[in-house]
């Protein structure tokens, strides 16, 4: 290895020059967009019928606050909802249990009701806005929550579209929002396969997130890895819960992060349709073109945000943004400036929205579909990265296949020894972070930051006791002691959740009584 050689983020070496290096299989490998491998998109025209879906990751204090901040982003252009949830609501505690103190509205929105998730959503149209939440261990709950403030306003289930999360074996590995062992947590998700397919077809069941495992430290190809080999599992999972593959499987879609190494996050997004597009042929024999195709929503880096110099955070933004789009993305959130110090500001978020509208409207990048298809480099990258990552699902799939790696602590050990490396980068300056480790500035300006009022988790508090001094509650307390006793058996548990939730009972009764059957997951390794 020469002095000067030179590493992607996932250890690929990049040469000074790229030539052709193209074979007899290369036009199958690339193929066209819209249609098998899908290497170059998911559909042919890509952005030209349609540009991607702008969602802005919004959510804080109470319901009613986050519903101004929804108002204020579809006022200024964005074309979806994006909820993000605070930590009593993702680990199924109400805002008034003792373990939620101190966090209730903090990172996001606080839900514990039919009556929370109503103002939430108020004078926003249902069947007309596409809603993303950012939810696993209660993504049951949730979605059955948006469904019944849908039919309060008269909106038939079919005509709502988004995405709850519901990926619960990245939170094993990387994030811990978890509740339930991995088992009944897999039985909650296909019961919410079933159910949404029957009822809510338009919905995207699963959210299968490389996201967070990249945040935590992943590298690209492993990021890659892991998502493919937990969808593998979430479709194998469903498939042996008698789900026919391409009943389910064109609602399925994925998460990824979009990191700073620009050429390699293009290859990233490209070498990850075409192996998923594979698996599903050849593994699971999926024959609809829309089960093999792979469609994903990006987030820009939080990772790669800086405390030190946070405007330098908007340049960032705009250029993980842009290789997001050029890799071919369905929707995109661009994180805002103050998010390493805060919850963004209207300022801060408002800038982040403009980004994704210049990058649409202004720069040409939306005009053709893959413009850096055929890319010496980029297409090298793509092969190179899907080489490093079919290995790596190899290694998992001997393993026993992700639940079992998870459970033995390989996706954890190898996520933190990735993030060991770059942090030691950027200690020894192999790595530049700007305003970090090189281009420091003596004095750093204060930041307006966004601030949750204490009276606002107050009157969280106040309406959930009036919430229970208002209802029928002998009505709930047989409705969630049915949930409870669905759950001691098989049949599906979403219809009992609904029925509770319709009564009014909160998201930490029907987790409990979840809790009660299924336990709460503690790790071994």
């Amino acid at each position: 290895m020469g002095e000067d050689a030179r590493h992607t983020d996932s250890g690929i070496e990049v040469q000074p020059i790229y030539g052709s290096n193209v074979d007899e299989t290369a036009s199958d490998r690339i193929g066209e967009p819209g249609s098998y491998p899908f290497t170059r998109g998911v559909y042919p025209d890509m952005y030209r019928g349609r540009l991607w879906t702008m969602r802005q990751y919004s959510g804080m204090g109470g319901a009613e606050e986050t519903n101004r901040r929804f108002r204020y982003l579809l006022d200024h252009g964005q074309t979806g909802v994006s909820v993000a949830f605070d930590l009593p609501t993702q680990m199924g505690l109400d805002s008034d249990h003792p373990r939620a103190e101190g966090e209730v509205g903090k990172t996001g929105v606080a839900i514990d009701s039919v009556d929370d998730m109503e103002r939430l959503f108020e004078g926003i149209p249902l069947d007309q806005v596409s809603t993303s939440m950012t939810i696993n261990a209660t993504a049951p709950i949730l979605l059955l929550l948006y469904e019944l403030v849908a039919e309060k306003h008269g909106i038939e289930s079919a005509k709502l579209s988004g995405t709850v999360q519901n990926d619960l074996l990245k939170e094993y590995a990387a994030r811990g929002t978890y509740i339930y062992p991995p088992q009944p947590s897999m039985r909650l998700i296909t019961d919410l396969f079933a159910y949404a397919g029957e009822r809510i077809p338009r919905w995207n069941t699963i959210s299968i997130s490389g996201y967070h495992m990249r945040e935590a430290g992943a590298t690209a190809a492993q990021e890659i890895a892991f998502t493919l080999a937990n969808g593998i599992a979430y479709v194998q999972a469903a498939v042996d819960a008698g789900l026919a593959v391409d009943d389910f499987a064109p609602r399925l879609s994925f998460f990824f992060a979009c990191h700073m190494n620009f050429f390699e996050e293009i290859a990233k997004f490209r070498a990850a349709r075409r192996m998923w597009a594979t698996i599903m042929r050849d593994r699971f024999g999926a024959e609809d073109p829309r089960s093999q195709a792979l469609r994903f929503h990006t987030q820009t880096g939080g990772a790669t945000l800086t405390a030190q110099q946070p405007e330098n955070n908007i340049v960032r933004t705009a250029l993980e943004a842009m290789a997001a789009v050029l890799g071919g993305t369905q929707s995109l959130h661009t994180n805002s400036f103050d998010e390493a110090l805060a919850l963004p500001t209207e300022q801060a978020v408002k800038i982040a929205l403009r980004t994704q509208q210049v990058l649409g409207y202004e720069t040409g990048v939306a005009e053709t579909a893959d413009p850096l298809g055929g890319s010496f480099y980029v297409e090298s990258l793509t092969d190179e990265l899907e080489r490093l990552a079919t290995e790596i699902i190899e290694k998992v799939e001997a393993m026993g296949g992700a639940v079992a790696a998870i459970e033995a602590g390989y996706y954890q050990d190898e996520i933190h020894e990735a993030a060991f490396r770059i942090q030691r980068g950027i200690e020894t300056e192999e790595r530049i972070v700007v305003g970090v480790n090189r281009f420091v500035d003596a004095v750093e300006k204060p930041v307006q930051l966004q601030e949750i009022s204490a009276e606002e988790t107050a009157r969280q508090l106040e309406r959930l006791r009036e919430l229970r001094g208002s209802r029928d509650q002998h009505a709930v307390d047989e409705a969630v002691a049915e949930v409870e006793e669905t759950a001691r058996g098989t049949g599906n548990l979403l219809p009992r959740m609904r029925e509770a939730l319709r009564l009014r009972a909160t998201l930490g009764e029907v987790s409990d009584a979840l809790r009660r059957v299924f336990g709460e997951y503690r790790p071994t390794y």
